[in-house]
């Protein structure tokens, strides 16, 4: 999956309008301009369409962590120049304040079988030797598990809440 691919799940998802993820960056300490969201949410042969870079994309998830769960006093956490799979499903763990057996009840929804240790090996370290790559499928499947479980809570509580 691209960054761009994620952010525009990640708007769907949540039904964010231009202006909300404008927010969401400046929680994060970082000005996006409504040009580059716009930009950033074009499909990919779009004229206007602008490659989101993993820093913009980290940048975003803390921020959607702020936005979702309150920002922290102190110095906000510095944006990785480098994500990958495993580090966005991690922040978006974090944003939705999600435990694992809620993730693993979500992800059978959508017909993914995991185990406790599966998932946690998704959040280890990749020095641990129990650390398992997320693949873009698992990724995809918990996107789409997550945005089942936002339009089922119409009543307008977070998911996980």
């Amino acid at each position: 999956m691209t960054n761009n691919d994620i952010l525009r799940r990640v708007r769907d998802t949540f039904d964010f309008k231009n202006n909300t993820m404008i927010e969401i960056f400046a929680m994060a300490d970082f000005s996006a301009t409504e040009e580059q969201v716009a930009g950033w949410l074009e499909k990919d042969a779009a004229e206007t369409f602008i490659k989101l870079t993993d820093t913009e994309l980290a940048v975003f998830l803390n921020g959607l962590i702020n936005f979702k769960r309150g920002k922290r006093d102190g110095e906000q956490p510095k944006p990785e120049a480098h994500l990958n799979n495993n580090m966005v499903f991690q922040k978006l763990r974090i944003a939705l304040n999600l435990k694992a057996e809620e993730i693993l009840e979500m992800l059978q929804t959508v017909g993914v079988s995991l185990s406790k240790h599966e998932l946690s090996a998704f959040f280890r370290k990749p020095e641990n030797k129990h650390y398992r790559e997320c693949k873009d499928d698992v990724l995809r499947q918990f996107l789409s598990a997550v945005q089942r479980q936002s339009g089922a809570n119409a009543s307008g509580t977070e998911p996980g809440a």
